[in-house]
């Protein structure tokens, strides 16, 4: 049986007062979990938090970009090519060039081309019906086709050897992030990437129960005839020391990637800067949702980061049964007693020889992990430890 590389990410944070992830009432997120309700926050919020995040450690030649306005962004890198053409010229080729590399339609949307009409505008740019992920590496390679067909796009592409071209740039050169996160493309299912990453909902170690805020806010025009509030409402809230765990595929990674975003650089390069990003950008990032409310600007106490050739494993069975707050308070101290019994026990029975660990923590809660993995006392050490312990295990194969 051929071993697979797998990087997987446990990180324990306190989360003081915060709606970082909300339902469709307003209300913090929440699971049942081991008989009793716990905090959650989704994959899909702290995916979006690490994608974002990687603005901040990669040069945007490396990234890709979602929207449904592809034909506007596309535009952007044919005017950049081509300044002569016009912007809203510029939008039919794109719309004209994006359809024929992905099969879907891009047109103006009905709601949109109404008011336009309405209120006697011009009408917007065209939209894909749905969100498309492309990389810069893609989008450039398009607007260079496309500013090659400008004559007569529609022409141009009626040539099925221009189209094989369009499609072919399209599902070339990904971005780290789409290499990552993968890829839908509904009209062209041979365009889909596969995620490399999986990503859990995180869950508090504890029970926990939403509370409400009430708020006031006042008027500052108001006078003293005019007593009172100019707003009242509520928001609701909770508190959680939450247990997040991603695991990270770095052979679907690497063929991703394929032989990396240049032509001249060793090929595992990329991989293992993709790595680093992602470990780094999960463990550092937050999502952002009522965070001009509550502030809840914190990072992980504790992280442990795991090397393995098996399946990913992720240790929430620990929590199954809810912790219970020290009497001094705090949930922390006891989760880190948790883990610290609980993954030798799991190792033992179903680990294997060839699994790293490595342990990032952070004060005197956490000290029950000193006796887990390798102690690293920074991120930036950890991220370049596990990434060239991974890009070493590619190379090898």
């Amino acid at each position: 049986m051929n071993s697979r590389i797998i990087v997987e990410v446990h990180a324990l944070q306190n989360v003081p007062p915060s709606n970082i992830n909300r339902d469709d009432t307003g209300a913090p997120k929440t699971a049942f979990y081991g008989g009793v309700q716990r905090a959650r926050v989704s994959s899909q919020a702290w995916k979006r938090a690490t994608r974002t995040f990687f603005g901040t450690l990669l040069d945007p030649a490396e990234l890709g970009v979602r929207s449904k306005r592809v034909a506007e962004l596309l535009a952007e890198h044919i005017r950049g090519l081509d300044s002569s053409i016009s912007e809203k010229d510029a939008w039919p080729l794109a719309a004209e060039t994006v359809q024929a590399a992905t099969g879907s339609k891009i047109e103006v949307p009905e709601r949109k081309a109404k008011d336009a009409k309405k209120n006697g505008e011009d009408a917007p740019a065209p939209e894909s019906s749905y969100l498309m992920f492309l990389s810069a590496g893609q989008l450039e390679g398009l607007a260079r086709l496309a500013v090659e067909g400008a004559g007569d796009i529609k022409a141009f592409f009626k040539d099925k050897d221009n189209k094989a071209k369009a499609k072919a740039l399209a599902n070339a050169r990904h971005s780290v992030d789409i290499a990552l996160f993968g890829r839908m493309v509904a009209d062209s299912a041979d365009l889909n990437v596969d995620a490399a990453t999986q990503v859990a909902h995180a869950l508090s170690v504890h029970r926990v129960e939403n509370e409400s805020d009430y708020f006031t806010a006042v008027d500052d025009r108001n006078t003293s005839a005019e007593p009172g509030a100019g707003m009242i409402g509520t928001v609701d809230f909770n508190s959680a020391t939450l247990y997040r765990y991603a695991a990270l595929d770095v052979d679907l990674l690497a063929r991703n990637l394929g032989q990396g975003l240049r032509d001249d650089e060793d090929p595992l390069t990329p991989v293992r800067r993709a790595v680093e990003a992602f470990v780094h950008g999960f463990l550092a990032s937050l999502p952002t949702g009522k965070i001009n409310t509550f502030g809840n600007h914190t990072l992980p106490d504790a992280a442990i980061v795991t090397l393995r050739t098996s399946r990913p494993v992720s240790y929430v069975s620990a929590f199954e049964e809810p912790v219970d707050a020290a009497q001094s308070g705090g949930h922390m101290k006891a989760a880190c007693a948790r883990l610290a019994e609980y993954i030798p026990a799991v190792e033992t029975a179903y680990g294997e020889d060839t699994t790293q660990t490595w342990t990032l923590r952070v004060g005197p809660a956490t000290t029950a992990l000193d006796a887990i993995g390798i102690q690293i006392p920074q991120l930036s050490a950890l991220v370049d430890t596990v990434a060239g312990a991974a890009a070493d295990r590619l190379g090898k194969r």
